[in-house]
C-alpha cells in the first residue's frame, strides 16, 4: 500500500491527532514494504511460538487455626494512672505548669486546660496562679494525697499482677544520705538485680528531712537515713549499727591506732559536715559535753568534698561507715571507729510509709536490705566488745 505524497500535509495531521506520534507512520509516506523488512529482521517468515506449558499447581493445605492459649505474645503497655491525677502530681512536684508540661512531654496549655476543667468540676482552685509559678492550695493538698495515692496503690495491684504470671519486674526508688551512696547502696542493687534483672532502681541523695518529705509524699519506696523520723506516717522497719567514724589516709599518724576519740583529732585538718547532715548533730551532742571545740577548716554537706579535702591536706572528716580498718573503695581512705559513746551507738534506718503496700519489686529490695541490717548489726556488736 502507497500514499501519495502530495497528501502529505493532509494526512500528517490527522495521524499525528490519533496517535500523537508520526514516526511509526512513516513507512505510509515513504512506501516502505513493512512485509520484507519483517522478514529481514525476523530471517524468515515469523513463527508463532508455543506457549509453555505451566505446571500445574498443587493445592497446599490449609493451615490449621491457631489456637487461643498459643497466641503469640504481644508486647504490653505499662498501666497508666489517669492522666490529670499524673498532671496534678506533676504541677505540685515541679511548682510550675511549664515545667511539667516538660517533663511530661506535652503542650503547657492542653495541661493547664486539664487542671482548669478539674477545677470547675471541684468547684475549687487546686492551686494558687503566682508570677512565677504555682502554689498549692489547702484543697490541692487534700486533692494530691488522694491523687498519689490512686498512683501508688496502681503500682502496687500492677506489680502483684506480675508476681502472679512468674514475673519480678519494676522499678524500686530509694532516697538516701550520701554515706551509703559510695558503697553500701549500689553494693546492694548490685546483688539485687543478680537474680532480678528487670528491676530498675531510681537512687535520689538528700538530707534528713528532705528524704522523709519524699517518703511520705509517695516520691520514693524508702529511705536510708541516720535521722528517726519523727513523723507518725513513717514506719522503721531495720535498724543497723554504723558508727561515725574518722577518714584519714593509709600513712596517717592516726591510722594506725586501736583506739580513736574526737580529741585526738584536733591537732589535724578538720573537715566537718554542715547541720543539714545527722553526723553533725552526733558530734554536737559531744561538743556539749566536753571542755574542747572544733576549729574546721572546711564545712560541707558534700560527703565526697570533705574526703577530698581530707585526702588532700592530710587531714580528718567524719562519715557514717561499717566499723573496721578497712581500706574505702578504691582503697585511698581508711574508716577508724570513733569510741565517743554517742558516735559509736549511731544507726542506719531502714524506713517505709507505713500502712502503705509497696509494690512486689520494692518489698523483695526491703526484704533484702534486712538481711544486710541484720549483718551489720553483728557486726557492731563484735566492734562494740572490742573497744569496750
Amino acid at each position: 500500500m502507497c500514499v501519495k505524497t502530495d497528501h502529505f500535509p493532509t494526512i500528517l495531521p490527522d495521524l499525528r491527532a490519533h496517535t500523537g506520534d508520526t514516526r511509526r507512520f512513516t513507512g505510509l509516506l515513504d512506501g516502505t514494504d513493512f512485509a520484507a523488512l519483517r522478514n529481514k529482521r525476523t530471517k524468515g517468515p515469523l513463527k508463532m511460538r508455543k506457549k509453555p506449558v505451566s505446571a500445574k499447581r498443587v493445592p497446599r493445605p490449609a493451615a490449621p487455626p491457631s489456637r487461643p492459649d498459643r497466641a503469640k505474645p504481644t508486647s504490653r503497655n505499662r498501666l497508666r494512672p489517669p492522666r490529670v491525677l499524673t498532671y496534678i502530681d506533676a504541677v505540685a512536684r515541679y511548682g510550675s505548669i511549664r515545667k511539667a508540661a516538660d517533663a511530661l512531654n506535652v503542650a503547657s496549655s492542653a495541661l493547664n486546660r486539664q487542671i482548669l476543667d478539674l477545677e470547675t468540676d471541684l468547684g475549687a482552685p487546686l492551686f494558687e496562679r503566682l508570677p512565677r509559678g504555682v502554689r498549692v492550695t489547702s484543697a490541692g493538698e487534700a486533692f494530691l494525697v488522694y491523687a498519689r495515692l490512686v498512683i501508688s496503690e496502681l503500682k502496687a495491684v500492677e506489680s502483684r499482677i506480675e508476681q502472679l504470671r512468674g514475673l519480678v519486674r519494676g522499678q524500686v526508688s530509694v532516697a538516701a544520705a550520701e554515706s551509703v551512696a559510695g558503697e553500701l547502696l549500689p553494693s546492694a542493687i548490685t546483688q539485687f538485680q543478680a537474680t532480678h534483672p528487670n528491676v530498675r532502681f531510681h537512687v535520689r541523695i538528700g538530707a534528713p528531712e528532705e528524704l522523709v518529705e519524699a517518703l511520705v509524699a509517695d516520691q520514693v519506696d524508702l529511705i536510708l537515713t541516720h535521722d528517726a523520723p519523727r513523723k507518725k506516717d513513717v514506719a522503721i522497719v531495720a535498724v543497723a549499727r554504723q558508727a561515725l567514724c574518722a577518714m584519714v589516709v593509709p600513712d596517717h599518724p592516726l591510722a594506725s591506732r586501736d583506739e580513736l576519740r574526737l580529741r585526738d583529732c584536733l591537732a589535724f585538718p578538720l573537715a566537718l559536715a554542715d547541720t543539714t547532715l545527722a553526723g553533725r548533730g552526733l558530734i554536737e551532742q559531744v561538743l556539749a559535753l566536753a571542755s574542747f571545740d572544733l576549729d574546721p577548716r572546711l564545712v560541707s554537706n558534700s560527703v565526697e568534698a570533705m574526703k577530698a579535702f581530707a585526702h588532700m591536706n592530710r587531714g580528718v572528716c567524719f562519715q557514717f561507715r561499717s566499723p573496721g580498718k578497712a581500706l574505702i573503695p578504691p582503697g585511698d581512705m581508711a574508716a577508724l571507729p570513733l569510741v565517743d559513746p554517742p558516735l559509736l551507738q549511731a544507726r542506719l534506718l531502714l524506713a517505709t510509709r507505713r500502712s502503705r503496700v509497696l509494690p512486689v519489686a520494692a518489698a523483695a529490695f526491703v526484704e533484702q536490705m534486712k538481711s544486710a541490717f541484720a549483718s551489720m548489726s553483728e557486726a557492731g556488736i563484735r566492734v562494740n566488745a572490742t573497744f569496750q
